[in-house]
């Protein structure tokens, strides 16, 4: 009898670790992925829900080399400006994020490129306070391990892009402008890069007040952003 009391004590604690052991084991595996992204074309967490689902995906990998150097630079002047100057967290941006938010929703400009990468890769949509504690060790990693180069390219390969799975840049250069992303000008780079925050909505193709206003503020970041040392980018012309 007491065996028997002794051995169903112990199922919930053995029941407890697996739970513990497969939490960890879920935390640590994107770190140990990380180093194989240095190769192939990474999907994201979205882009493999759509397939599961049967939705569509529309996605052509392109290296960064091939995509107009105004495009990475319009990206970086709309989404995370101090990105060549961080680790993969800007802990001056969130301090200034956290002071102007009123509400969680408005923390968006903390987030940077490196983050938004770990999110597309690892995790899932979006805002909570655990996903941001998960995020920001994942992007220091990616940050650390695949270098500034690899996880901007990650990103603008992976991004959502427009409604009914757009994802990548190329895709959504030849949807907006019909052209591939290397022949993009640096009117329309900018026009991509300010649709980002909402791509089903914002259409660069067809830009409302809002979105021309946007852009002509990434297009000037773009032209003043030290890059070519940063991520090894032809000079923009």
């Amino acid at each position: 009898m007491n065996a028997a009391r002794k051995a169903s004590r112990r199922r919930p604690r053995r029941v407890l670790k697996i739970i513990v052991f497969v939490i960890l084991g879920l935390l640590l595996l994107p770190f140990v992925v990380t180093p194989l992204l240095s190769f192939g074309h990474p999907v994201s967490t979205l882009m493999l829900m759509r397939w599961i689902t049967g939705q569509r995906v529309e996605r052509i990998w392109i290296p960064l080399a091939a995509m107009s150097p105004w495009l990475p630079a319009a990206v970086i002047g709309a989404e995370d400006a101090r990105y060549c100057r961080h680790s993969g967290v800007d802990l001056a941006g969130i301090r200034d994020a956290i002071e102007d938010a009123k509400t969680l929703g408005d923390l968006r400009g903390a987030s940077t490129l490196s983050q938004q990468t770990a999110k597309n890769l690892f995790l899932w949509p979006g805002r909570s306070f655990v996903r941001k504690a998960i995020e920001a060790p994942l992007a220091l990693w990616l940050d650390l391990i695949l270098g500034k180069r690899r996880v901007l390219e990650i990103y603008l390969n992976i991004a959502e892009w427009g409604p009914n799975g757009i994802f990548g840049v190329e895709a959504a250069a030849r949807r907006a402008f019909r052209k591939p992303a290397r022949k993009l000008t640096r009117r329309e780079a900018a026009l991509l890069a300010a649709a980002l925050p909402n791509p089903i909505r914002r259409n660069p193709a067809r830009p409302g007040p809002t979105l021309r206003r946007l852009a002509g503020i990434y297009q000037r970041r773009a032209a003043s952003a030290g890059l070519t040392k940063c991520l090894a980018l032809p000079r923009r012309r």
